[in-house]
């Protein structure tokens, strides 16, 4: 056979003989289904942004965040309490083995490996299927999540005195305490402040003695026989001293 005769070229018409970019076809091609994203999109988008964080802040003006009193380093007595997202980590530090000495495994160990089974849930199960059921490792995995969220949460919700809460970090009148007063130091001997703060606004359980409204004479008896949580017989001193106790708490009057 002669080079050249008997030879055929066959083409095939799914492949084209010139190769073009893949480039997607002008929005304008498509009248009425798609629109430029600069500015008809993004405009779009900033409007209803803008929506949302005006109602945002309208929320925030009618129902203005709860505040309370100045951090007192000195009120041993004062519970503090984290925000809803992490009342599940408050509540876990609560139990035997994520407290005291194993403070370590609640707050490190036992959310680590929460958080990093859930980053692992993707790569563990890789099956191609998009259905819950079809995946049973991931969607364990996050149903078990959430269900130990959601009871935590709950739990430290019906666990916590929120009456307690509430008066502890109650903003009170302040005044401004002599600290060098003769009844100050007094109270400092008897381990008055203690419960009652530095700055005598209050603590857990203890009320302000600012503005009590009390003669000296019902003062020195509250201190002699409690009310309340004070148990009776905790000041120690003289007549005289409690007599000057009864008129230094009876006169702080706040501006």
């Amino acid at each position: 056979m002669h080079r050249g005769k008997g030879m055929k070229f066959v083409g095939d018409s799914r492949v084209p003989a010139e190769r073009k970019p893949n480039i997607p076809k002008d929005y304008s091609e498509y009248p009425g289904k798609t629109e430029a994203f600069w500015p008809n999109f993004l405009l779009k988008e900033w409007m209803v942004g803008a929506v949302f964080l005006i109602g945002y802040l309208c929320l925030t003006v009618a129902h203005p965040s709860p505040l309370e009193r100045i951090a007192d380093p000195t009120d041993t007595g004062y519970i503090p309490l984290p925000d809803w997202y992490f009342l599940f980590l408050y509540q876990l530090l609560k139990y035997s083995y994520a407290s005291g000495p194993y403070t370590v495994i609640g707050a490190m160990i036992m959310p680590g490996l929460a958080f990093g089974g859930l980053l692992l849930a993707p790569f563990i199960d890789r099956g191609p299927h998009r259905r819950p059921s079809k995946r049973p490792l991931a969607t364990g995995f996050m149903l078990l999540a959430l269900a130990g969220i959601f009871y935590l949460t709950w739990e430290s919700v019906a666990t916590h005195d929120w009456e307690a809460a509430a008066k502890q970090g109650k903003i009170v009148a302040e005044v401004e305490v002599d600290h060098e007063a003769e009844g100050y130091k007094i109270m400092e001997a008897n381990t008055c402040l203690t419960c009652h703060g530095a700055e005598l606004t209050g603590g857990a359980g203890a009320p302000a003695l600012v503005d009590t409204g009390l003669t000296p004479e019902e003062v020195m008896e509250i201190a002699k026989k409690g009310k309340g949580n004070m148990p009776p017989g905790v000041f120690k001193g003289t007549d005289e001293e409690l007599k000057k106790l009864g008129e230094f708490i009876s006169s702080l009057k706040a501006e």
